[in-house]
């Protein structure tokens, strides 16, 4: 038998960084180039975030793990044409006149920059800063006009008819009869145009194609901005001609990611590693859906969490489904806080999401000496209005904590109020004890009331009331003992699930726990 311990397995950000450093070795290399993508027609949202944290995370893992540079390259595919007018936007009857040019060529509707791509740039650029990213920005437009994509535009005109043999295959009829992987600009009206290429001329960099309204034939110029490539062949031409070592994406792009990568070695290019991510599913288990509106929007979770709390959701098992609804927040919330306080003495650090949450560093004060459901409970059975009155109690338990002290707490104490106030206070819901749960409910407060709990050396208040339930459970033979901690929840806090007792009965006071028991034991004996 081999008693030898196993090494545990590496983080998800660490294997991916394995695979990210024997590409660079097999490709001699000395700087990996990350990329994640963006359509800038609509705002940031909660996937945006999740696809830049979870790339920083394997960047940071690289890091470590090799010591070699890198680069994350925020890339914004604004040359694409404008299909529908937002709703969310002033100007719209402006916006219709441009339909079909690309966003850097429409005036903003809010007068605030150059172009509506402008401004949504800015908006994504503005989003990841928010959060502490570090990444550079880059924009289609500019790489395109610019003509930093001139020598990969050419390369994919000598390798067009490949290209289209990739495609055609995963095409109806009539899109194959039209289909052209260059999209070149209208000379005259500014419109991204979806049209047959009539003529290929690789040696001049030009496409030839026949507006399909006045049938005047064009001879364009596919370099300096002049055309862009349908959005498959353009991720491939720019794998291939920046180099990209490393990009995720979702699910629903999986069939797309065969592609480009099928274009990209067409072009004569390994593609970068892909890491699939699963979507996002409302509580039914439901697809989300941005037109649904059936999810969960990154302002709203940042109403009731800290970002640390949503980083720590996305960080597990990207995977894996997950059910993206208000429900998960406090569970994330309280993983967070344990792994902040399992930190510092875990053997293996790379193990614990917070050391990816915070690239290694814990910040002063990250955590919190209470979990989060404990301030919600908290919040909920004194009918908290206000951050002050939950501040009175924990100053009543731990006089020596405050705001400044502990600031992530003091973010805690603002997201119970608000969170108690809209989900759990409405859904509050107190059932009647049974016969054996009032027994060992009188039983409980008796205890209390005479201070019967057991003292051991080190044991903090906490601990010595979290026993004294336990005690009184066990010997009012609750089997399992999980049923007398639902009995608990369930008949004096109305609710289904709830932190330790013995914590919550130190942090509420043992007075007024011992009258909780009592206003529910008289509530149930009037309602008989």
């Amino acid at each position: 038998m081999n008693d030898t311990p196993t090494s545990p397995q590496p983080s998800w950000p660490f294997r991916e960084a394995e695979r990210i450093a024997e590409r660079l070795k097999q490709k001699g290399k000395s700087e990996a180039l990350f990329e994640t993508g963006y359509g800038p027609s609509g705002l940031p949202h909660i996937g945006t975030f999740g696809e830049v944290a979870r790339t920083s995370w394997v960047r940071k893992a690289f890091t470590d793990l090799t010591g070699l540079p890198s680069r994350l390259l925020a890339f914004s595919d604004d040359m694409d044409g404008l299909r529908k007018v937002p709703e969310n936007v002033p100007n719209k009857e402006m916006l219709r006149a441009h339909l079909g040019k690309p966003l850097t060529r429409i005036p903003d509707p809010f007068g605030k920059f150059d172009s509506f791509g402008a401004h949504n740039n800015n908006m994504l650029q503005e989003f990841l800063r928010a959060f502490g990213f570090e990444f550079e920005f880059a924009s289609a437009s500019d790489y395109y006009a610019s003509g930093r994509f001139d020598d990969a535009l050419l390369h994919v005109l000598r390798h067009h008819q490949q290209i289209v043999d990739i495609i055609l295959p995963t095409l109806g009829k009539e899109r194959q009869a039209t289909y052209s992987p260059i999209l070149p600009i209208h000379p005259r009206t500014g419109v991204v145009m979806q049209v047959p290429i009539d003529q290929v001329d690789a040696a001049h960099g030009t496409v030839f194609w026949t507006d399909p309204e006045s049938g005047i034939k064009f001879e364009t110029s596919v370099l300096g901005g002049n055309a862009k490539l349908q959005w498959k062949a353009d991720w491939a031409m720019r794998w291939y001609a920046l180099d990209v070592d490393y990009e995720m994406s979702g699910k629903d792009l999986i069939d797309s990611v065969k592609l480009s990568s099928a274009i990209c070695r067409a072009l004569g290019k390994e593609p970068p590693l892909n890491l699939t991510y699963e979507l996002f599913l409302d509580e039914k288990g439901q697809k989300i859906s941005k037109s649904k509106g059936n999810g969960l929007s990154i302002e709203q979770w940042l109403t009731y969490a800290p970002k640390e709390s949503l980083a720590q959701f996305m960080y597990h098992a990207p995977q894996r489904a997950k059910k993206l609804f208000f429900d998960v927040i406090p569970r994330s919330t309280d993983d967070y806080i344990a792994a902040v306080q399992a930190l510092p003495e875990s053997q293996d650090k790379h193990n614990n999401p917070a050391w990816h949450i915070h690239g290694g560093v814990l910040p002063n004060h990250a955590g919190a000496p209470f979990s989060f459901t404990m301030l919600l409970n908290l919040a909920s059975v004194s009918n908290a209005d206000s951050a002050e009155m939950l501040w009175g109690f924990i100053r009543a338990y731990m006089p020596e904590v405050n705001a400044e002290s502990y600031p992530f707490l003091a973010e805690l104490v603002h997201y119970a109020v608000a969170y108690n106030r809209d989900f759990v206070a409405p859904q509050r819901r107190y059932r009647a004890p049974s016969a054996a749960e009032r027994a060992a409910l009188e039983d409980l407060k008796t205890r209390l009331a005479a201070g019967r709990q057991a003292e051991y050396p080190g044991e903090s208040e906490a601990e010595r009331l979290q026993n004294l339930v336990y005690a009184v459970g066990k010997e009012q033979e609750f089997k399992p003992l999980k049923a007398w901690f639902d009995c608990l929840y369930q008949v004096l806090l109305g609710t289904q699930e709830g932190p330790r007792f013995g914590g919550f009965i130190a942090l509420y006071s043992v007075e007024r726990t011992i009258r909780l028991i009592e206003t529910a034991l008289a509530r149930e004996a009037e309602a008989a």
